[in-house]
């Protein structure tokens, strides 16, 4: 066994993310100022996306893009139960109703099946969530939408750089489809900024987005402190307060440089896994479909549970006692007593969310990992399946 926990997910910061943002707390702007625009740019160039918005967080990104979308009270939205709460809730902050549908057993993504038989009249749009960095089935996705005139938005806190049929997730593939997609910087994300987000999209709604993200000034209002601008500014929208800082795009732009080798420890750490893994019976590696390049943002086994003799709770706390710390990704939304009370959720509504919830656990994976960290963990789960096999 290791003698040092090992965490879940920290972030690989190096000394070039450190002297960028040296450099931003010794010049003139540390808010939003033009490391911001710099990164929005480099990020659209990146996904291959018109615009870029730079924001506070992927919460924050849906939440602008959905208030530019014009979703209001009495729309609903289709989502899935599978993912963390802020996709949902972004919904309800805007007064829509957040309508839920199962998910596919092999991915874990949204069923665009079952998309299909939830559309109503008061639909407006589609918001899949890309999970685990595996993209969701967008062909059918927005067949559906141009068929029913929704927009799509695109939860992809997990998928960067993630791409559906060599297309990467963030650009505008179908000109039939108003189409967004939000993107996670968060401490454990595959680029972090600490905290932020990112939404891309076409020129026009972007510039929409932008206004509601900072208490609805007209556009004027960024420039207000610098030569070029001016101090008056106008109020068009009830907005929020989602703006980026200087300081956090400086840790973006050099993050974005380094995401290549990043994503290349990545691969090599779940072909490790899947070497090792693939062979349990007890457990069921992560899915990947041919058509898709996975961002291997999360790497989650399914424990076989009829094959082994303790449930999940105890296999994480096994693991835990050698030194491997664990995730589970997600609670299904339907099971949060808000949601649950509000809507009168039971956790059969979504039988395969509630049945593939029981039985998934997240081990570790980022770059700073060593081989050794690497064998830790392998050792630990094969450890921990030994000793709890039936029979």
């Amino acid at each position: 066994m290791r003698d040092k926990f090992l965490p879940f997910s920290p972030p690989l910061i190096g000394q070039a993310e450190i002297d960028e943002v040296i450099d931003t707390l010794r010049s003139d702007w540390i808010t939003t100022g033009p490391k911001v625009k710099r990164f929005e740019q480099t990020f659209a160039d990146f996904v291959g996306a018109p615009a870029a918005l730079a924001v506070s967080s992927a919460t924050d990104a849906m939440l602008v893009g959905l208030a530019a979308l014009g979703v209001k009270p009495g729309d609903e939205v289709i989502t899935t139960p599978m993912t963390f709460c802020s996709t949902v809730h972004v919904i309800e902050h805007l007064g829509a109703r957040p309508v839920l549908v199962d998910i596919q057993p092999d991915t874990l993504n949204i069923d665009p099946d079952q998309i299909a038989r939830a559309i109503t009249p008061r639909t407006r749009g589609i918001m899949p969530v890309h999970l685990y960095g595996h993209p969701c089935e967008m062909d059918a996705l927005y067949d559906l939408a141009a068929r029913h005139d929704l927009f799509v938005l695109e939860d992809s806190a997990h998928a960067l750089p993630a791409e559906y049929k060599g297309r990467m997730i963030g650009s505008l593939p179908n000109a039939r489809v108003r189409n967004l997609t939000a993107f996670s910087f968060y401490a454990t994300k595959n680029l972090t900024t600490a905290e932020g987000g990112m939404l891309t999209g076409d020129v026009e709604t972007i510039d929409k987005a932008r206004v509601w993200s900072l208490h609805g000034m007209s556009r004027d209002a960024f420039k207000r402190y610098t030569s070029e601008g001016s101090w008056f500014y106008e109020v068009i929208v009830p907005g929020f307060k989602c703006n980026m800082t200087d300081i956090q795009a400086s840790l973006g732009l050099q993050q974005l440089k380094n995401l290549g080798a990043f994503q290349a420890r990545r691969r090599e750490i779940v072909q490790r896994y899947n070497a090792a893994f693939a062979s349990l019976i007890e457990l069921q590696t992560p899915v990947k479909r041919p058509e898709v390049k996975h961002a291997w943002h999360l790497y989650v086994l399914r424990l076989n549970l009829d094959r082994l003799s303790i449930d999940r709770a105890r296999f994480i706390e096994e693991l835990k006692t050698l030194n491997i710390g664990t995730s589970v990704h997600f609670i299904p939304v339907h099971l949060h007593p808000y949601y649950r009370d509000k809507y009168g959720f039971k956790p059969e509504d979504f039988p395969v969310a509630f049945r593939e919830y029981q039985r998934i656990v997240s081990i570790p994976l980022y770059p700073r990992m060593s081989n050794q960290d690497v064998e830790d963990v392998i050792e630990a789960v094969q450890t921990v399946v030994a000793k709890y096999r039936r029979g």
